[in-house]
């Protein structure tokens, strides 16, 4: 079938199934569809969990997220480390592991083809004080795929078994795999791989609704999502698309998944999780105010100067400025003034003048029912 004819369309799902499933999305139903995850040892407070995105899910885009959002996250997913690099005793890489407690519970991803190697970086997650570690093999990008790892893995199934069961064997943390669709429109085998990830003794899956070939390109297929969690008994998490707290819940009340992972959505708001916690239980959803997204700035550049892993302050404070002004007034020329910035302190200023003095003269933080 293609990938075309097999997008979802969330609200004829949502209206076939049966029970509570198809109820709206917020009240009693919606309260219902945010729980906690049993994912091996680890219980979470929700189903609401941060998606690993490579670049921007360090230690400092963490605990933004745990800063703007609170505990209606439930878990949080590093970027993915490369195993090579922590096995080589690589500085940058080895950096990767930093978190901190306020983090909890997190998951530290990562990605290679070697078993051997794999193992050894399951064993360094662990020893670093990760809660789970999680196998990424949904990575679409060439230089990750030519080596093996990521979506290829997903194209090889007896070495994806392999590593599983020598990683599981290995460490007594929670393992568990993100993968995606599959290769193409034509090698859709997601299901196949989600049977061998579960008798391999993973705790929870993750499925990203579209293939490798779509990269982040068309819709991402939850109808796929949906037949996998009723195949299987462990957690199964949808991944794509899920860029508000409408989205999440129509996902979860409409019986997809076990739970959502918020990636790109959470990169300009990080306030999303809270929003789909409330929204879920019949509260008014609250849109971030002028002065929640100055504070919310100000917190990532104390957190980037603290936490981050290598030097490239300046270029992540002025993605994450443009992202908590887009969609406002007359923001472009605003965006172009910040990346034109050449340091944090003119980032800043020009992101603060804006916020808190330009055309935007009504509050954000306005109930939305």
């Amino acid at each position: 079938m293609s990938e075309e004819h097999r997008a979802v369309s969330i609200g004829e799902r949502g209206a076939a199934v049966s029970g509570d499933r198809g109820a709206p999305a917020t009240g009693e139903h919606g309260a219902a569809a945010i729980g906690g995850l049993r994912i091996g040892a680890v219980t979470t407070r929700t189903n609401l969990v941060l998606s690993p995105m490579s670049g921007v899910t360090d230690c400092a885009f963490r605990m933004l997220v745990r800063a703007c959002s609170g505990d209606s996250v439930g878990l949080v997913v590093s970027e993915f480390i490369a195993a090579e690099g922590l096995t080589r005793d690589n500085e940058k890489t080895l950096r990767m592991l930093r978190h901190d407690e306020s983090e909890r519970p997190l998951s530290i991803q990562i990605f290679g083809a070697d078993a051997e190697r794999m193992v050894r970086a399951a064993c360094m997650v662990e020893d670093a004080g990760a809660d789970i570690v999680d196998i990424n093999c949904g990575c679409p990008a060439p230089k990750v795929v030519r080596r093996g790892g990521g979506a290829e893995l997903m194209r090889q199934s007896a070495s994806l078994a392999t590593i599983l069961r020598s990683v599981r064997r290995a460490v007594s943390i929670p393992v568990t795999v993100k993968i995606r669709a599959g290769w193409d429109c034509d090698s859709i085998n997601a299901s196949d791989i989600a049977r061998l990830v579960e008798s391999e003794g993973a705790d929870m899956l993750a499925v990203h609704g579209r293939t490798r070939v779509q990269l982040y390109s068309g819709s991402a297929d939850w109808d796929l999502v949906a037949d996998i969690r009723e195949q299987l008994s462990i957690p199964v998490i949808g991944s794509g698309d899920v860029v508000d707290a409408d989205g999440a819940l129509e996902r979860l009340t409409g019986g997809y998944a076990d739970g959502v992972m918020v990636g790109r959505a959470a990169m300009g708001n990080p306030w999303i999780f809270a929003q789909i916690e409330a929204a879920a239980g019949g509260r008014p959803v609250l849109q971030p105010g002028r002065q929640e997204r100055v504070r919310a700035l100000r917190t990532f550049r104390d957190l980037l100067r603290e936490h981050a892993c290598d030097r490239r302050y300046l270029g992540r404070f002025r993605g994450l400025a443009c992202r908590l002004v887009k969609g406002m007034r007359e923001s472009a020329a605003v965006r172009r003034a910040i990346g034109a910035a050449d340091s944090i302190e003119g980032v800043e200023a020009v992101f603060t003048e804006y916020v808190l003095h330009g055309p935007e003269t009504v509050d954000h933080a306005t109930a939305v029912a």
